[in-house]
Formats: C-alpha cells, structure tokens, sequence
C-alpha cells in the first residue's frame, strides 16, 4: 500500500518541479534613455476650417483661421506641420483685415514670421489658404 502511495506522490512532485516558470528579468533599458517633449511654444485656442472638396481630381481646398497665444515666452514665429499641401496664402487677422505675412514651406512644415514679438496670453490669428491634393504629396515623396 505505502508503495501505491509513494508512486503518485513521486509523480506529484515530479510534475509540480517541471512546472516552475523561471521569470526573465524585464527590459527596463528604456528608462535609462532620456525622451524629451517637443518644447512648448504656443498654445491653439481656436481653430476654424472652411473646405471644399473636390473627389474627381482628390483635390481639398482649404481656407483655415487658427487663433493661437504664446505658451510662456513671448514668440514672433509659428512653426506647423502641413505636410503635402500647396500654400496659397498665410496673413494674420486684426481687427477684421487681413496682413500677409513671410514663411518658408519645406513640404512637411510650415515656418510663419510673424508681425510683431507676441506676449504670452496675447492671441493672434494667423490664415492660410492651401490646397492638399494627391499629386503634392505623391511629388514630394518621390522627392524623398
């Protein structure tokens, strides 16, 4: 009988020693590299769109107005992404009339110099006028 007993007992440790999961140390190198945000410089307040589409030619004719105030410091330029788009137009908006404005457009962004030296919690209103069609962001790429 002690030997019917001594068989699964056996057996029983046998299967629960087979079953110990040896844990793998976990992959904490990520913690050790530093990934900093993008540096803060102005914050959207508003965002207004007026588009119109155009499905023969996938063609998007866009006129957008974006009310934006500086962060913390005080900035005279605005830089966004507009990655495959054509730029007609960029002015600023005061007091209902529209001042052009210089930028420089790279093909994924957009630099705009502004009027003045904006202060923080200054809102200003920058418009752009633009068109995103498939044949801009098909030729920059191949541009790539």
């Amino acid at each position: 009988m002690k030997k019917f007993c001594f068989v699964p007992c056996l057996f029983l440790i046998t299967a629960v020693s087979a079953q110990v999961v040896v844990k793998a140390d976990k992959d904490v190198s990520w913690k050790k590299n530093y990934r900093a945000e993008a540096t803060k410089i102005n914050d959207l307040v508003h965002t207004k769109l007026d588009v119109k589409f155009d499905f023969n030619h996938a063609w998007m004719y866009g006129k957008e107005w974006l009310t934006v105030k500086p962060h913390f410091y005080p900035t005279d330029s605005l830089r966004l992404d507009a990655k495959g788009m054509d730029i007609k137009e960029v002015a600023i908006v005061a007091n209902g009339k529209k001042t052009t404005l210089q930028y420089n457009y790279d093909s994924s962004s957009l630099n705009i110099t502004l009027n003045k030296t904006y202060k923080g919690g200054e809102n200003y209103t920058i418009f752009i006028d633009y068109i995103a069609n498939q044949m801009s962001i098909k030729h920059r790429a191949a541009q790539l």
